[in-house]
């Protein structure tokens, strides 16, 4: 569904100099997978993320999603941002509608689409809510309906949990789950936490500090669904480790660094 070919990103910085963030980055990402991609800090995991969305151009390599060849935004992607990016004027429903207003699609049934996927999340009842009146896993769950309610192919999600508590990241991991096996959407997640990455994915990419190179893709053979049980199984333990120790070092010359 996703391919990604010898890709490259620099930006320019203040200074004038020239700051390479992605080189040689190749990968595939299958039809219907939840795919995660983790790293160091800086290594370019959101840079990627915004090139396969057409967010932002790559300087050189290819990307493709279903065959088409990523030029600039497509309606066959969503993206679900760190932030939850709501318009604190409009309610629940008026957010997630948003999109489809913005494509022209007729008031009635972008209503009808935007109450489906608001009762896929969870917030039926909260249509007329606004975001300063509901809870920060609430005002995410009304970002995900929101990317959601276009129907995308591929849904892009930048840490959407990084800025919720721990208890409500772990049921929002366990919702997420549940979201994308009831829609068999394509999901490329980019998270700093390995935890998380293990416990959501089919497939964990690591890349290297920056510029960011994959370092390996790693199976993760763990039963479906996941429950908090899967925690507790030594072969999720052993991912993580595996994965920690690839960026270990990384990480330690950052902190050192600072």
């Amino acid at each position: 569904m996703i391919s990604v070919e010898n890709v490259e990103k620099s930006f320019i910085t203040p200074s004038g100099d020239k700051l390479t963030v992605l080189k040689d980055v190749s990968l595939e990402v299958r039809r219907g997978e939840f795919f995660s991609i983790v790293g160091p800090s800086g290594c370019g995991k959101t840079t990627l993320l915004r090139i396969i969305a057409g967010i932002i151009n790559h300087d050189s390599g290819k990307v493709f999603i279903d065959g088409v060849e990523v030029r600039g935004p497509s309606k066959d992607v969503g993206f679900v941002f760190q932030t939850f990016n709501l318009l604190p004027w409009r309610t629940v429903l008026k957010n997630v509608e948003f999109a489809l207003e913005v494509r022209g699609v007729p008031p009635d049934e972008r209503r009808s689409r935007a109450q489906k996927y608001i009762k896929l999340v969870g917030l039926e009842g909260f249509e007329n809510y606004y975001p300063r009146q509901i809870s920060g896993g609430m005002m995410q769950r009304t970002a995900i309906a929101r990317a959601l309610v276009i129907e995308p192919k591929v849904l892009l999600m930048d840490e959407p949990f990084a800025n919720l508590d721990a208890q409500t990241r772990e049921y929002m991991q366990e919702e997420l789950l549940r979201i994308w096996r009831e829609t068999g959407r394509t999901i490329m997640f980019v998270t700093h936490h390995i935890e998380e990455a293990v416990f959501l994915s089919d497939r964990v990419a690591v890349l290297s500090a920056r510029p960011g190179m994959v370092m390996d893709v790693l199976e993760i053979d763990l039963p479906r669904p996941r429950t908090e049980e899967t925690k507790m199984d030594t072969r999720f333990m052993k991912y993580r480790s595996y994965i920690w120790e690839r960026i270990r070092e990384y990480v330690k010359k950052a902190v050192t660094a600072s």
